[in-house]
């Protein structure tokens, strides 16, 4: 991670975060440790916790905590143990936060209010996290400044799109060794996410469908060659389903009804409630693991669907993630945008601010540099003819 080693030299010799509490909700494996890592050299005493309870991968834990970083996190803990960890994360009394998927800010905000005292701000990860801080700030709920890491364009075009793209068949393909090629993949959100799902789908021979209820994006996957048609319809003819919209009940009950028997259900979005498992477990008349990461249910027909990782994040909770190279961009733009929030809280407010360009710029840079890659600048004349509205 070339990108984070650079902006950790950086933070050894500044130390931006010297005698402050860092707690870090994430994904809990190796690079997100790394992360921790460059946060601590930076001067922060850190405290990290799972933001989804199957991605936490205890060897790290147990390698973070020999290193210095307290961790409150476990591998598949109950709902009530995880909001716990979560929990005891908070009470270390943080003066920052990074978060992924908006758990931290939620239960400060509803919960642990007794604990906002002391936090300047912090920066959030996913789409799912950044439209819970959008509502919170639209309803004046938002005490502090955070960061809509996602909404970068390293973040987006690179993570969500090639990321997500590979990461999500690494998890289904080492989950179900099945072949893609010649199969339908129904692709559920055409954002940045589903859209390298369904590029990540093509590339492996597959027949992709794309379901969207954006009409733009519809068009969009119309015109990048993918067909596009309503669940229901998707429902009937899809072999592998993949939910990345952030949204609830994507795939429900009128959709089971449909579906070919053997038929595989996936979610790469934040949340296991994309595939609605209430209604699929109601309309199943027997449900057994059939092998690590794969629920079988099985209908009164006779038909019988397979649900991945639980319906939790099947990139991480059946895989591990983002390959590092991806992951080196995203978690030095959360690193220089923890420092950004911190040398600036008073003045930004309690809002959600982008990333500014000229962090997005640099670790962009970073990356060139460690590809070995250089690119053109723009002579004067052209800044100039640019910037002129008669030289044309």
């Amino acid at each position: 991670m070339p990108v984070l080693n650079r902006i950790r030299a950086g933070f050894e010799k500044e130390k931006p975060f010297q005698g402050l509490k860092v707690t870090i909700s994430l994904h809990l494996e190796a690079k997100t440790a790394y992360l921790g890592k460059v946060i601590q050299a930076g001067g922060a005493q850190v405290t990290m916790t799972g933001s989804n309870p199957l991605s936490t991968q205890d060897d790290i834990c147990a390698a973070l905590v020999e290193d210095g970083i307290t961790v409150f996190a476990k591998y598949n803990p109950s709902p009530e143990e995880y909001k716990a960890l979560l929990i005891k994360s908070l009470e270390t009394q943080p003066d920052l936060i990074i978060d992924d998927g908006g758990d931290l800010v939620s239960t400060l905000h509803s919960e642990r209010q007794d604990l906002l005292k002391t936090v300047r701000g912090g920066a959030e990860e996913t789409t799912t996290g950044i439209l819970r801080l959008k509502a919170m700030e639209k309803d004046g709920k938002l005490r502090f400044p955070m960061v809509a890491v996602n909404d970068a364009y390293c973040k987006y075009l690179f993570d969500n799109r090639y990321g997500t793209g590979q990461s999500v068949f690494d998890g289904i393909n080492r989950t179900t060794n099945l072949v893609v090629a010649g199969k339908t993949v129904v692709v559920c959100g055409y954002g940045w996410c589903g859209k390298g799902v369904a590029m990540r789908a093509k590339g492996l021979g597959a027949n992709v469908v794309v379901v969207e209820v954006d009409a733009i994006k519809a068009v969009e996957a119309y015109m990048d060659g993918f067909a596009v048609m309503p669940m229901l319809e998707a429902a009937k003819i899809g072999d592998y389903f993949i939910t990345v919209t952030g949204n609830r009940d994507v795939i429900r009950g009128e959709h089971y009804k449909v579906m070919k028997d053997g038929a595989i259900l996936s979610n790469a979005g934040h949340f296991d409630v994309e595939v609605n498992k209430p209604e699929l477990e109601a309309l199943s008349v027997a449900k057994r693991t059939v092998r690590r990461n794969i629920e079988e249910f099985s209908l009164a027909d006779g038909r019988k669907f397979y649900l991945l990782a639980e319906g939790r994040l099947v990139n991480l909770a059946a895989g591990d993630g983002h390959p590092a190279e991806i992951m080196d961009m995203t978690f030095a733009l959360q690193a220089m945008s923890l420092k950004y929030v911190n040398d600036r809280y008073k003045e930004i407010g309690s809002k959600v601010i982008n990333v500014p360009y000229e962090l997005d710029e640099q670790v962009a840079r970073y990356k060139l540099e460690a590809l070995g890659i250089g690119i053109d600048s723009l002579t004067a004349e052209q800044k100039a003819y640019l910037d002129s509205w008669a030289e044309h």
